[in-house]
């Protein structure tokens, strides 16, 4: 009997632990082809500390041809999903190099597309603003500091170092508020080296349409975080609604405006267009809606970010890499079931907490039961987590030297590219 093809789109958390699932307990029984439009997994948990110098962007990708080449019933094609025929049971794949497109078949598909940058609608933001969602972007946003900084020590006009001075984070969740930790210690162990600069000129501003920061979890987390950044100079902005975005900054919809150079915009994300491209059924917020057990229709299925994947008691769970990385165990179980005939389980999962970094060996906790883990032990506590999520020990090796290099040295201030370059990756 020949392997059952099993295509997967998508190399996350959520893709890839499909694959690692089906290949340890499917070997001879499916034939497993992971596709993606990069040829790495990307550990996102730490993009700001890669904004901020700490560790290198390249211990944080994992190849995926390398995390594949000793499973000998998985490949990795690299590729972009343009269509699917769910009746005859093809996908077709555009090469992100070449342009070429190419088919695929398949018994089963597993859609783990992941989510996308979200403008939210506000004017001038896909133009103006920086996303802050892959590799591309943190380091732009690293390079872009780098350039406001050097912009301003060479100007002497006071209006344009105000704006260049000020960096702007649109987005007071976990990405916001772990960037701004990230590029306030980042900007304080470099300003030394700019001897023009009054480090009181320089501002970081975080602006929340919320009423406090971190608005998913209890009110005390976003007090203790708010209370942090405020202490390190970082000028919060909570209850205001962005009304557009400009080439000279952010303007709000109560009239007032925030000059600066640099906006990064980590307010929202969306699940990949390609869902609704599909021709999949989606909710109001673009996910694919799925069973308990992640089936979509006969033969198809999605989890992770993409994914609207019911709880027990109502709503769904949360695009959490803790979720996608244990919705791929189950699915892949899942999968196997169904080819073997035998009924498929629910997902239930609880989660585990979640912990954010707030710079300046400084961290918060959210932990199971409502309790809050806050200061150098929540940082300590969220460093070994993540550091232990990573994937092969050659990049924990490598992230433990950054950080160990990071806590002795100032992270440096070389760049590669001009201030004024667009790299901007909305809807991507």
């Amino acid at each position: 009997m020949s392997p059952t093809r099993v295509v997967i789109l998508g190399g996350g958390f959520a893709g890839t632990a499909t694959a690692r699932a089906l290949d340890r307990a499917g070997r001879e029984r499916v034939d497993v082809t992971l596709v993606s439009r990069e040829n790495f997994m990307l550990f996102t948990p730490m993009l700001p500390e890669v904004a901020g110098g700490s560790i290198d962007g390249r211990d944080i990708m994992q190849p995926l041809r390398a995390a594949l080449a000793n499973r000998p019933s998985s490949r990795f094609e690299l590729g972009e999903a343009i269509e699917a025929d769910t009746t005859g049971k093809t996908v077709t794949l555009r090469h992100p190099v070449t342009g070429d497109e190419k088919t695929l078949a398949y018994d089963e598909l597993v859609l783990a597309i992941g989510s996308t940058a979200s403008t939210m609608g506000v004017p001038g933001v896909a133009e103006f603003a920086l996303p802050f969602k892959t590799m591309a972007d943190a380091e732009t946003v690293r390079r872009r500091v780098v350039g406001a900084l050097e912009a301003a020590a060479g100007t002497t006009d006071l209006l344009e170092r105000d704006r260049l001075l000020r960096f702007a984070i649109v987005g007071g969740d976990f990405t916001g508020v772990e960037l701004a930790g990230e590029l306030r210690a980042f900007l304080s162990s470099i300003l030394a080296y700019y001897p023009g600069i009054d480090p009181g000129a320089v501002e970081l501003v975080v602006v929340e349409s919320g009423e406090r920061l971190l608005g998913h979890l209890p009110e005390k987390f976003g007090k203790y975080a708010a209370a942090v950044l405020s202490g390190r100079r970082i000028s919060l902005r909570l209850r205001e609604d962005v009304a557009s975005v400009d080439d000279g900054g952010i303007a709000l919809r109560g009239g007032e405006r925030i000059a600066s150079a640099t906006v990064i915009w980590a307010a929202g994300e969306k699940p990949s267009p390609l869902a609704e491209a599909l021709g999949l059924k989606t909710d109001k917020h673009g996910a694919i809606e799925t069973g308990p057990d992640f089936a979509v229709g006969p033969h198809v299925w999605a989890l992770g970010d993409c994914a609207a994947v019911p709880r027990p008691h109502g709503g769904t769970y949360a695009p959490l890499a803790q979720n996608a990385i244990r919705e791929g165990a189950l699915l892949g179980r899942n999968i196997l079931a169904r080819i073997a005939g035998r009924p498929t389980r629910p997902f239930r999962y609880r989660e585990l907490g979640q912990m954010a970094s707030l710079g300046d060996r400084t961290g918060i906790a959210a932990l199971p039961g409502g309790h809050m883990l806050a200061g150098l032990p929540a940082w300590l506590l969220w460093r070994a987590y993540y550091l232990g999520r990573v994937p092969g020990w050659a990049d924990k090796a490598r992230i433990a030297l950054d950080w160990s290099i990071g806590s002795a040295f100032k992270p440096p201030t070389s760049r590669l590219s001009m201030l004024q370059e667009k790299t901007h990756a909305f809807g991507r």
